[in-house]
C-alpha cells in the first residue's frame, strides 16, 4: 500500500466534514498569494506552499523546483520523486507529528484557500481527447444515425481521440465568450455565420502525463500506470451547430477549440489507487496490446450543475467515472503504439462520460435529446443547451471506507458573444 493513503491519518490541520481534500489526497497545483506564484498542495481548507516547506528542509530535492508557475518541472523528476515527496508531505502534516504543527516557521507555509487564487497547474504541450464512454457513444449514434446502428464499426476494437487545441483549455473560474462561426441547418440550403445558438458542456475528465519514452517507443497497459501523474475535471464545450457542420470529414476545428476548463488541483494517480474498480467485459476481444491486468478503471462520482446569473444551481447530471469503456491505460498504450512520444504534461481527455441513466448523461445534448426535452431550472426558466450568463459547475469525488478524495470543482460562466 502507498504510505500516504493510510485511511487511518488523521492531520494537524483542520478538515471540514466531507472535504474533497482530506490527508490521504495530498493533490498537486499553482497557487498566487501575496504576487508570489508556487507549487502547492491543499489539506482541508488550507493550501500549503510546498516552497517555504521545501526551503525548511523537509524534502529531499531542491526546493526551486516549487518556486513554479506549472507543475511541469516537479513532474520531470518522475513518479518516484513525486510519491516521495506526498509520502513526505502526508508524514510532515500528520497529527502524530507534533514537531512540525509546533514549527513556527512551518507555519507560514498555511494559507487559507480564499485568500490564494489558483492558476493553471500544468503547461500543456499537446492535448488528446478521447470518445470513450459506450453509453454516450450509442446516444450519439442514436440521435445522428441509426438506433439499430449506433455505434460506428470502429468503436470497439480501438479508444477513438482526435488531437485538440491546448492553447485554449483554461483553469477553473475564467469566464469566456460564446463561440461563433459557420452553421448550416439541416433544412437549410446554405451556411450562414454567427453565434452558437448550441453551446454544449462535456462532462469529463482528464489525465496528465510524466515524460515518456522516445520517439518510436510505445507505452504498454502494463507500463502505463508509470506514465501517468494526475487526474483533473475537465469540461469540454462545444458548440454543436458548428460541429455538425464542419466536422466530416476530418473531425472537430472550430466547434471545440474555444474553451476548456480544467480543475486546478491534479490528484495524483496514488491517491485513487483504493478506488480501482474491475472495467466492462470488451467484445468483441481487444487485440493484444489493448489487454489488460487488473482493476484499471476507477470509481469516480461526478456531477454537473447549471447555475443562471443571480439564482440558485441546478444539478442536471450525476454520473462515474467507471461507466468508461476504454480506460487510461488502454488510451495511452494506443496513443503511443504507433512510436508517437508522450511529453511530461500531455493532457488526455476522457471523452464525454455518461452513464446508463438519463439522469447519468454527460453533455445537453444527449439530456435535451438533441432540443427535444426541456430542463427546468430553481428560477423557473429552461434550457436545452447554455444560455449566456449561466454558470456550468462541475464536481468530482471518489469515496470509500470512509475516505473521500476529491477534485474540488472546475467552473466557467458564458459571456455574451463578442
Amino acid at each position: 500500500m502507498i504510505k500516504a493513503n493510510n485511511s487511518t491519518l488523521k492531520s494537524w490541520i483542520e478538515v471540514p466534514e466531507n472535504s474533497d481534500f482530506p490527508i490521504q489526497n495530498i493533490p498537486f497545483g499553482v497557487a498566487k498569494h501575496n504576487n508570489e506564484v508556487f507549487v502547492a498542495t491543499r489539506i482541508g481548507d488550507t493550501v500549503i506552499n510546498l516552497y517555504k516547506v521545501a526551503k525548511l528542509g523537509y524534502f529531499n530535492i531542491d526546493a526551486e523546483v516549487f518556486i513554479s508557475c506549472r507543475l511541469n518541472d516537479f513532474m520531470l523528476l518522475g513518479k518516484q520523486v513525486t510519491r516521495d515527496v506526498r509520502n513526505e508531505i502526508s508524514d510532515i502534516f500528520v497529527s502524530t507529528n507534533t514537531e512540525a504543527s509546533n514549527n513556527a516557521e512551518l507555519q507560514k507555509a498555511l494559507i487559507n484557500n480564499k485568500e490564494v487564487e489558483m492558476l493553471m497547474p500544468i503547461s500543456i504541450g499537446d492535448y488528446t481527447d478521447f470518445y470513450s464512454s459506450e453509453q454516450h457513444a450509442f446516444n450519439v449514434g442514436c440521435l445522428f444515425r441509426d438506433p439499430n446502428n449506433a455505434l460506428l464499426p470502429n468503436w470497439k476494437h480501438i479508444p477513438v481521440g482526435y488531437h485538440g487545441r491546448s492553447s485554449s483549455i483554461l483553469p477553473s473560474g475564467v469566464d469566456f465568450h460564446r463561440p461563433k462561426g459557420q452553421r448550416k441547418a439541416p433544412t437549410d440550403e446554405m451556411p450562414t455565420f454567427g453565434q452558437s445558438n448550441l453551446l454544449d458542456f462535456e462532462l469529463e475528465t482528464a489525465f496528465f502525463t510524466y515524460e515518456g519514452k522516445p520517439i518510436g517507443d510505445s507505452i504498454s497497459t502494463d507500463e502505463a500506470d508509470e506514465y501517468i501523474f494526475g487526474m483533473a475535471l475537465l469540461n469540454d464545450w462545444s458548440a454543436r451547430d458548428i460541429q455538425g457542420w464542419e466536422y466530416v470529414p476530418l473531425g472537430p476545428f472550430l466547434g471545440k477549440n474555444f474553451a476548456s476548463h480544467l480543475s486546478c488541483w491534479i490528484v495524483t494517480l496514488d491517491a485513487l489507487e483504493p478506488f480501482r474498480v474491475s472495467g466492462p467485459v470488451q467484445e468483441p476481444k481487444v487485440l493484444p496490446y489493448l489487454e489488460y491486468k487488473g482493476d484499471k478503471h476507477v470509481d469516480i462520482n461526478l456531477e454537473v450543475a447549471i447555475k443562471p446569473e443571480n439564482t440558485e444551481e441546478t444539478i442536471v447530471s450525476k454520473s462515474n467515472y467507471r461507466y468508461m469503456y476504454w480506460n487510461m491505460n488502454q488510451q495511452l498504450a494506443h496513443h503511443s503504439i504507433n512510436g508517437c512520444n508522450i511529453k511530461v504534461g500531455d493532457c488526455m481527455g476522457s471523452g464525454t462520460i455518461s452513464g446508463p441513466k438519463e439522469s447519468e448523461f454527460g453533455s445537453m445534448l444527449e439530456i435535451s435529446w438533441k432540443g427535444t426535452k426541456a430542463v427546468k431550472m430553481t428560477d423557473g426558466t429552461e434550457r436545452k443547451f447554455i444560455n449566456d450568463n449561466d454558470t456550468v459547475i462541475m464536481r468530482g469525488y471518489a469515496e470509500k471506507d470512509g475516505i473521500r478524495i476529491g477534485f474540488g470543482e472546475v467552473k466557467a460562466k458564458v459571456l455574451p458573444v463578442k
